[in-house]
């Protein structure tokens, strides 16, 4: 008896070590470094059963913007049982370990523990699709949007490879998108390519790789992207106007009512930098994108403006707006007090 008490209690010691361990690696780990597990992982060993939230950087940055952040973040949280994977082009071999420690919103999102930040490699990620040959004959300095027509391309491949939902980086999600095969319409028959989702190896993605290939004109701006999408689509069913909040289907795809995802549409963007006398509900929405690419006077959060866009950070990505926000407001008070 005395001997099984023994082992009983060694065993209980045992677990409480280990608990407070992991405990410690958290703590130590909050916004300074990358779980050792990630380190080594590969797309396909993350985007697996088509369960996967996919968020694209075809730039170099290793820094992601606030707003990204909040993206990545507010997913995350929205959807804690999937792998959030945030696929970067700026992260060749191990720089990305190199970098952790430099970038807060790296870290930030590095610890987060269903986030995944994978190298993004064009030219493996085009293998048996449609879009190699046209990747391998491009040139892409001579490409005034390459950055987004490769964004365009490389989302198309990770949903038709992976399957999953597909979000741009100012998308930030509020609630848990319901439904599987979907494009998100961001005016009455008209598709954007911002958000969507679809099973891995579904058919309607891979006619739109063929499409993007034989239909490629990278000077016209989102031909590749919303166009080619809603000329897909259109090829497909007859679309009508949407009535009330109502969703519509054709061939098993839902195209979402434009409330679920541009309730602000683009031409008012700049509501989300305003103060708003009675703050919006967003009821009918599944997540908001923020049209950042029409954010050409390069607005930002303020900490304290008491904007929706503040707001929002506060209740969707509340760690974002600590660490990047609130955190760049205190560092600039602290500078400022050190000069007077």
């Amino acid at each position: 008896m005395l001997k099984e008490l023994q082992i009983a209690l060694y065993l209980f010691f045992v677990f409480v070590f280990a608990v407070l361990y992991k405990l410690s690696l958290q703590y130590i780990c909050v916004f300074s470094c990358v779980p050792t597990a990630k380190q080594f992982l590969r797309e396909e060993d993350v985007m697996s059963q088509s369960r996967s939230i996919i968020f694209v950087e075809t730039t170099d940055r290793l820094e992601p913007p606030h707003l990204v952040s909040c993206s990545v973040e507010s997913a995350a949280r929205i959807y804690q049982d999937r792998p959030v994977v945030f696929l970067m082009q700026g992260l060749k071999n191990n720089a990305w370990l190199d970098s952790n420690s430099a970038y807060p919103a790296f870290s930030l999102l590095s610890a987060m523990e269903n986030v995944y930040i994978i190298p993004l490699q064009m030219d493996a990620l085009f293998q048996e699709t449609p879009l190699l040959p046209w990747y391998r004959k491009i040139n892409a300095r001579q490409e005034e949007y390459w950055v987004h027509v490769s964004s365009d391309a490389s989302r198309l491949a990770l949903v038709w490879k992976y399957g999953g939902i597909y979000l741009d980086t100012d998308v930030i999600s509020t609630r848990p998108i319901p439904v599987t095969n979907f494009l998100a319409a961001q005016a009455s028959r008209e598709s954007s390519n911002g958000v969507f989702g679809f099973p891995q190896r579904h058919w309607f993605i891979w006619g739109c790789m063929e499409d993007f290939v034989q239909n490629y004109n990278g000077a016209v701006w989102g031909n590749q992207g919303p166009v080619l999408m809603t000329r897909r689509l259109q090829a497909l069913c007859n679309l009508t106007n949407f009535h009330d909040v109502e969703d519509l289907s054709c061939r098993n795809i839902s195209f979402l009512h434009p409330q679920r995802f541009y309730p602000i549409p683009y031409p008012a963007w700049r509501r989300y930098y305003e103060v708003w006398e009675t703050s919006p509900v967003f009821n009918n929405s599944y997540a908001l994108h923020l049209w950042n690419f029409m954010n050409k006077d390069h607005e930002t959060v303020v900490a304290g403006s008491n904007t929706l866009v503040e707001n929002l950070y506060k209740m969707y990505c509340p760690t974002t707006y600590e660490v990047l926000i609130q955190g760049a407001k205190r560092s600039d008070e602290e500078q400022q007090n050190k000069t007077e």
